[in-house]
């Protein structure tokens, strides 16, 4: 079987597991946490401050917390995203808002971001999805006309970049992921980047279950106690050990993969040419990190026969998101911003190929030979369950 998805080592993950546990403390705020906020800090250019967290998530989380949503406050947002993306909001009270996404992109569409603007609304959340910028300067303009906080859902956006600016420094606050299936990982766990000053200080209270313990040990303060809401948002010792590793080599992961998707976009590029696929679409304006490659179908029944001849090659391929505003939780909680007609379309077409530095080239190949095989029968009404079994010679 090709897995979708496989996590790439380093090496020195299990060094620094090691020195971990013989230091002798496991859970976080240790040594690790700070180195990897102090990597993270200076990977995104030293202007920001990072607070590493058990979860993106976690990081989602304690944005809303800082935004200070209330019962009732809306939430502008794409609905091609995760579902923590809005639940985060929800936990506080908050209506997620559902705009349609770019065709291009897969981004919000920031054209018809201020039509969804209502008095209710405190913020904006730009989803990077696949490591591609949104359009960050029409939707920066958008919140500042309006007095609203910008949120960065950069889950997938480690490394790339906006007009030569990275992502996670755009808004007032950012969240990263650090999930086994995102390009630096560390099993499960986040990062919150604060960008705008007023909230870095109760960032380390709410992280810290609401006390001001890192005021205290800084001296800041003679004792720690509870201040504020929070909750327990730090990773174990032990998931910064594993993710400091990683860190040490963020740009050398991204470029393995870019070089894979180079090779996508080459060895598929003929299928789009000739009309029978679309593959992903980067801006001029934008340095992606090559987390996902994806192409899209001409129908919904073309993507489903395609997942099916992959499968049947041992292809881990897969689809992406159900959208927020068609799922039960997203109609009970949120509400739709804008006509959803892209987001319906694209949701129902797209596939998402396996890309992680250790795929070998028999693997690649195999991958793209399956998928240009069935592309090139389907338009022939040939249905998948009729094709050969296997990949051709």
């Amino acid at each position: 079987m090709i897995r979708f998805n496989f996590p790439h080592m380093v090496g020195a993950e299990l060094e620094y597991l090691q020195d971990a546990c013989k230091r002798g403390r496991l859970a976080g705020g240790g040594e690790y946490t700070k180195r990897c906020s102090e990597q993270l800090v200076r990977y995104l250019d030293g202007s920001s401050s990072v607070l590493l967290t058990h979860s993106c998530t976690a990081a989602l989380e304690m944005a809303a917390l800082l935004t200070e949503i209330q019962a009732g406050d809306e939430v502008i947002m794409p609905s091609y995203t995760f579902a923590s993306t809005a639940n985060a909001f929800v936990l506080r009270g908050g209506v997620p808002v559902f705009v349609d996404i770019r065709p291009d992109t897969l981004n919000i569409d920031e054209r018809l971001i201020e039509a969804a603007i209502t008095p209710r609304t405190r913020a904006i959340v730009a989803v990077h999805y696949a490591g591609v910028a949104c359009e960050m300067d029409t939707i920066l303009d958008v919140a500042r006309r309006h007095d609203l906080r910008v949120i960065e859902d950069a889950a997938q956006a480690l490394g790339s970049r906006y007009r030569g600016r990275k992502l996670g420094t755009l808004g007032d606050l950012a969240a990263f992921s650090f999930h086994e299936t995102k390009n630096i990982v560390s099993g499960e766990g986040g990062a919150l980047v604060v960008n705008n000053p007023r909230f870095a200080e109760r960032a380390e209270i709410i992280r810290e279950k609401g006390t001001n313990r890192s005021r205290f040990f800084r001296g800041l303060v003679d004792r720690y106690t509870w201040v504020d809401v929070g909750s327990s948002y730090l990773p174990s010792e032990l998931v910064a050990a594993f993710l400091y590793a990683q860190l040490q080599h963020i740009d050398e992961i991204n470029g393995l993969r870019m070089d894979i998707w180079k090779r996508y976009e080459t060895a598929l590029g003929g299928l789009a040419e000739e009309g029978l696929v679309s593959l992903p679409v980067v801006p001029s304006t934008c340095v992606h990190n090559a987390h996902l490659f994806y192409l899209l179908t001409r129908t919904h029944a073309e993507r489903s026969g395609l997942l099916a001849a992959l499968r049947g090659n041992g292809i881990g391929a897969v689809f992406h998101y159900v959208p927020l505003h068609s799922s039960d939780a997203g109609k009970r909680f949120g509400r739709t911003g804008s006509s959803m007609e892209v987001t319906d379309d694209l949701s129902n077409r797209l596939v998402r190929l396996p890309i992680y530095p250790d795929l070998t080239a028999a693997e690649f190949g195999l991958v793209c030979e399956s998928v240009i095989r069935f592309t090139k029968a389907f338009p022939g009404g040939i249905d998948a369950e009729a094709l050969p079994d296997g990949p051709s010679a």
